[in-house]
C-alpha cells in the first residue's frame, strides 16, 4: 500500500516533509525547517514521525531552508541513505546549510555569553559537521532524466523556476504518478525559466504561499525605484532584507536596470551577505539554469560592492551617507540583516523594504503589519523607519500561476494536496480548483496519512 503523510509544511509554509511508503519503503520529499512561530520551531526539536534511519532516499526540490534545513539533523539521527536534487540545487544547499550550521553554533554561543536564552546552556540544533555529512550524501540528478530511486520507485526533476536548480518532482511508483510542485516561480521572471509543466500525474501535491493572493501588476524595477529615490532624497538608508539564493539575485538584476536606465546613479549599493555574494557567483556556474546571457549576468553581478567580512559590515551600519543594503535573512529571522536593523529601523529617514513573503512570527511579518517594535538580541528595537512590502519582488507563484501550472495537466489527477501555505491561503485554492477544474483537493492536516 502507497500512502502519503505530510510531515511538515501542513498549515504552515514552513518545514515542508512530505513521506511517501510503500509497505515499508520510504522516500521523504524534502526536509525542511519550521520557522517562524515558537510553536513551529519547536517542532524542530521533536522526534520526527518517520524514523529517520527508516527513510530510504531524500527528493530534495530545491535548497531554501524551509525545503533543505533539516537535513543535518536527519542525518545525524540516523538517516543514511541518499539525496536527490539538480546539480545547482547541490551547490546551493552546500552553501545554505553551511551557513545554516554556522549560525546555529554562533548563535548557541551567542546566547551563552549574554545569557539571554531561557536554555542552560543554550545548544545548537545541529553543527557543521551534520552539515558536512548530509552534503556527502547529496545526489545530482539532471533536470528531465528518469532515474531509479530505491525501492522500486523512479524521479524526473523538471523546472520550477523560483531560484536557481529548484524543481518540481514527479515520481512515480508502485503503478501511481505523483507531481510535487516543490516552490513554483513566476512566469515571465526575467531572471528564472518559467515553471515547467508535468504530463500527467495520479496525484499532485501544490504550495500555495500565495494561493489567496495576487501580486501587483506594477512594474517591478519602477517601483523599487520609486522606493530608493524616496529615500535617498530624505537623506536616508535603504536596508532590503533579502533571501541570500533567488531574491538577492533578482533584486541586483533590478537595481542592474535601474542604474543603467540612470535613475539611482550615484547610489551605493552593498550586498553584505557573504553567502549571498557566493550563490551570485553560482549564476556563472550554471547557465543553463536561467536566462541571462554571460555579459548581463557580469554587469549585474559587478553592481554591488561585495561584504564578506564582519568589519565591512559594521562600515555600512556606521556609514551615514544614503545607500542600499542587501543583507539576509528574507524574514529578518536571522543574519547580519539584524545589525543593520538595529542601526536603521529607528530612524524615520530609512526604509526597509521586504521583497518575499513574510510568515507568521517573524520579525518580518511583525514589520510589514505595522509592529512598532521587534525583538533582536535580547532587545526591543523601534521602528521608525518606513516599511514597504514589494510582492511582486517575491519569488513565488500567485494564486493565478499556481492555477495556470495546474491546468496544464492533461488529465484530471485523482486527487490534490495543497500544502505550505498559511490555512486561508491553502483553503482560497482549493476553493479556485474546485470551481475552476473540478478536481478533488484537500488541504492536509499535519501527520494525516492519506491511502493513494
Amino acid at each position: 500500500m502507497l500512502t502519503l503523510t505530510c510531515l511538515g509544511a501542513a498549515g504552515t509554509v514552513t518545514g515542508s516533509k512530505h513521506l511517501l511508503d510503500n509497505d515499508g519503503r520510504r522516500i521523504l520529499i524534502d526536509c525542511g525547517l519550521f520557522q517562524g512561530l515558537k510553536n513551529l520551531r519547536e517542532l524542530n526539536w521533536e522526534p520526527l514521525q518517520a524514523a529517520p534511519s527508516s527513510i530510504d532516499a531524500v527528493v530534495l526540490t530545491h535548497a531554501h531552508l524551509d525545503h533543505s534545513g533539516y537535513l543535518p539533523k536527519l542525518v545525524r539521527d540516523g538517516f543514511k541513505g541518499r539525496i536527490y536534487c539538480t546539480l545547482a540545487t547541490r551547490d546551493v544547499a552546500e552553501l545554505i546549510l553551511m551557513d545554516s550550521a554556522h549560525l546555529n553554533e554562533k548563535d548557541a554561543d551567542y546566547a551563552n555569553r549574554k545569557g539571554f536564552s531561557k536554555h542552560r546552556p543554550a545548544v545548537p540544533l545541529y553543527g557543521v559537521h551534520d552539515a558536512e555529512r548530509a552534503i556527502s550524501q547529496l545526489t545530482p540528478v539532471a533536470f528531465g532524466e528518469r532515474i531509479a530511486l530505491p525501492g522500486g520507485a523512479a524521479l524526473t526533476f523538471r523546472h520550477a523556476g523560483h531560484i536557481l536548480g529548484a524543481a518540481s518532482a514527479e515520481i512515480l511508483w508502485n503503478g501511481r504518478r505523483m507531481a510535487f510542485s516543490g516552490d513554483l516561480g513566476r512566469y515571465s521572471d526575467p531572471v528564472l525559466p518559467d515553471p515547467e509543466a508535468i504530463p500527467e500525474a495520479d496525484y499532485v501535491v501544490v504550495e500555495s504561499t500565495y494561493g489567496n493572493r495576487r501580486h501587483e501588476p506594477t512594474d517591478t524595477t519602477d517601483a523599487l525605484g520609486s522606493v530608493i529615490e524616496r529615500t535617498v532624497q530624505r537623506g536616508g538608508t535603504v536596508v532590503i532584507p533579502a533571501f541570500a539564493v533567488g531574491r538577492a539575485q533578482s533584486l541586483l538584476y533590478h537595481l542592474w536596470k535601474l542604474r543603467t536606465s540612470g535613475r539611482i546613479a550615484g547610489v551605493p549599493i552593498y550586498l553584505d551577505s557573504p553567502m549571498a555574494i557566493n550563490a551570485t557567483d553560482l549564476l556563472h556556474a550554471h547557465r543553463a539554469d536561467h536566462r541571462l546571457s554571460p555579459e548581463d549576468c557580469a554587469s549585474i553581478c559587478s553592481i554591488a560592492t561585495y561584504t564578506r567580512d564582519v568589519e565591512g559590515s559594521k562600515a555600512i551600519t556606521a556609514s551615514p551617507y544614503p545607500k542600499v543594503v542587501i543583507s539576509a535573512s528574507g524574514m529578518a529571522t536571522g543574519g547580519r540583516v539584524l545589525h543593520h536593523l538595529k542601526a536603521f529601523a529607528p530612524d524615520s529617514r530609512n526604509t526597509v523594504l521586504f521583497s518575499g513573503f513574510q510568515a507568521a512570527g517573524t520579525r518580518g511579518r511583525a514589520m510589514v503589519q505595522g509592529g512598532n517594535e521587534i525583538r533582536i538580541h535580547g532587545q526591543w528595537i523601534p521602528v521608525r523607519a518606513e516599511v514597504r512590502d514589494l510582492s511582486m519582488l517575491s519569488a513565488h507563484a500567485d494564486a493565478d500561476e499556481l492555477m495556470r501550472w495546474l491546468s496544464r495537466f492533461r488529465r484530471k489527477p485523482s486527487r490534490v494536496f495543497i500544502v505550505h501555505g498559511e490555512d486561508e491561503a491553502s483553503e482560497s485554492l482549493r476553493v479556485r480548483i474546485d470551481r475552476e477544474l473540478g478536481w478533488e483537493a484537500t488541504v492536509p492536516r499535519q501527520g494525516q496519512v492519506f491511502q493513494l
